[in-house]
């Protein structure tokens, strides 16, 4: 049986870690379709009780599974406005989670993401109302419709980044929205397709059981949407894009390591824009129809917002951004235009203070805690001590200051020993016995590290030529030559080392 304690560690009060015996079997189960395991549970070594423990490495699972089944075991008994507020907001977030693959994981700054939705929709929603396609092959469509929209727009990403990629698939959005509104033959009403079929009954639609059933939907989508984050993100896919940007983010760099760069950023572009492709179709069955609301500027501005607030490149950012958004657009909407000021205003704010958006405080507030401890080690530290002061905020480790600090306590003493008398006893006899503080000061420089110790070395195996020479402590590079004095005494070049030691000694 496995037992639960709890031990102190650092400042935390408590934390939970697992005592195995080291009889019952780890349980190995696996994300299905990854290699990834379900919890990164990590056996260590505690040096207190000298024990082996287990702890939850990465806590961020379950941190998901809280709040999702919060999010779904409070929604029922919301009133029915805020149950509708709460679907929009699993929709958006669901954009966003996939927008943040395109942006953050491929690196590619597309605002085309709701021009794929879009599409998407408007072609599963015309197949469903003109073609009598019935709804649950919208989602077979959807799909497809953005798979092939995301190949078109993936092309030109190959030829253009940044800021002028960023205007070609805004100029494309705005394009799409000129275009659905003119198409007449399809869209008689304003450029809208109506009365698309639905997975909510007709007599349930604004209804609190609809809206509920409304609400299942649109949790899936967001799980879903959450899902193809993990495998893609966590994945092959995901892992070789984050060697190739942090390698000097350098594309040709990439290819010298053997990681094909534009295959990988187009696979994860592909990907996202047929998950794209499901969230349009599941957003006309969703409000039973669809509008060129979905392609404007404010609708992808309020999106840009969701990634400013959460922050980019998480999928924890994506889901919060939208949770604020979403309240503050449709759950205030009493407060009229004055609302989308203060989304705003929440954006600047949160530009200012958070440098990676709002889950990105908690690794800002360490920086900060670790800064302020280092600048306050560095207020106690002096020249020629355990550390320079602008060295001293980069150590962490309080061992390494002590033994520094011990080091320099015991070279200071050493230094009163050094005289003219001593040396003359070494130059007499540097292999003999020797007084106390000769002994002292030899055993000090026996036990200094390995890099730039110097070490006597034979010319020739059958003369007496001697050469003095430093080591480098690194494996596969030779000694340096210290000076091109030769020495035909093994005595004199004791001496010599000994004198190089002492020189060190006194300049330290």
């Amino acid at each position: 049986m496995t037992q639960i304690r709890y031990h102190k560690v650092g400042r935390r009060s408590w934390e939970w870690r697992l005592k195995p015996t080291g009889v019952e079997e780890r349980n190995r189960a696996r994300l299905p379709g990854s290699k990834r395991h379900w919890l990164k549970w990590r056996d260590v070594h505690n040096p207190k009780t000298l024990k082996r423990e287990r702890i939850l490495v990465d806590k961020k699972p379950l941190w998901w599974t809280l709040g999702l089944s919060a999010l779904v075991a409070v929604t029922p008994f919301l009133p029915n406005s805020m149950i509708s507020v709460v679907s929009i907001f699993c929709i958006y977030a669901a954009i966003n989670v996939l927008w943040t693959l395109i942006v953050g994981t491929a690196g590619i700054f597309s605002l085309a993401t709701l021009a794929i939705v879009g599409a998407a929709g408007y072609v599963a929603a015309a197949a469903n109302v003109y073609l009598g396609v019935p709804w649950p092959f919208m989602l077979l469509i959807g799909p497809l419709a953005g798979l092939i929209f995301g190949a078109i727009l993936a092309a030109p990403s190959t030829r253009l980044d940044g800021l002028y990629y960023a205007l070609l698939t805004m100029g494309v959005a705005e394009i799409c929205r000129v275009f659905v509104t003119q198409l007449r033959a399809l869209t008689q009403s304003g450029g809208a397709i109506t009365n698309v079929d639905s997975f909510i009954p007709k007599d349930w639609f604004l209804q609190r059981p609809g809206l509920l059933l409304g609400f299942a939907g649109a949790f899936l989508l967001l799980l879903g949407a959450l899902l193809v984050w993990r495998l893609v993100n966590s994945e092959r896919l995901g892992m070789l894009l984050r060697v190739a940007k942090t390698s000097r983010e350098d594309e040709a760099f990439a290819e010298a390591i053997g990681i094909d760069f534009r295959r990988a950023r187009l696979m994860v572009f592909v990907i996202s824009s047929a998950a794209l492709g499901v969230v349009g179709a599941f957003y006309a069955m969703y409000f039973r129809s669809i509008s060129p609301q979905i392609f404007s500027l404010d609708q992808l501005l309020l999106l840009f917002a969701m990634m400013v607030i959460g922050g980019l490149g998480r999928a924890e950012g994506a889901v919060l951004g939208a949770a604020v958004v979403t309240l503050i657009d449709k759950g205030l909407i009493e407060l009229g235009p004055p609302r989308i000021i203060l989304v705003a205003v929440i954006m600047i704010v949160v530009t200012i203070f958070a440098r990676e958006g709002l889950t990105g405080i908690r690794e800002q507030f360490r920086d900060f805690r670790k800064r302020k401890s280092g600048e306050r080690r560095a207020l106690r530290t002096e020249k020629g001590g355990e550390a320079m002061p602008e060295e001293a905020t980069e150590i962490h480790d309080k061992q390494e200051l002590y033994y520094r600090r011990f080091n320099k306590r015991l070279r200071d003493r050493l230094k009163k020993l050094i005289s003219p008398e001593l040396i003359e006893e070494h130059r007499l006899d540097p292999l003999g016995h020797h007084s106390d503080a000769l002994a002292r000061v030899l055993n000090h420089f026996r036990r200094a590290e390995m890099a730039d110790k110097y070490v006597i070395h034979r010319m020739v195996p059958s003369e007496e030529r001697f050469r003095v020479m430093a080591v480098s402590g690194q494996r596969g590079m030779p000694p340096r030559v210290v000076d091109d004095r030769e020495y035909t005494e093994i005595r004199e070049a004791y001496h010599a080392v000994f004198l190089l030691r002492v020189n060190d000694l006194l300049e330290s």
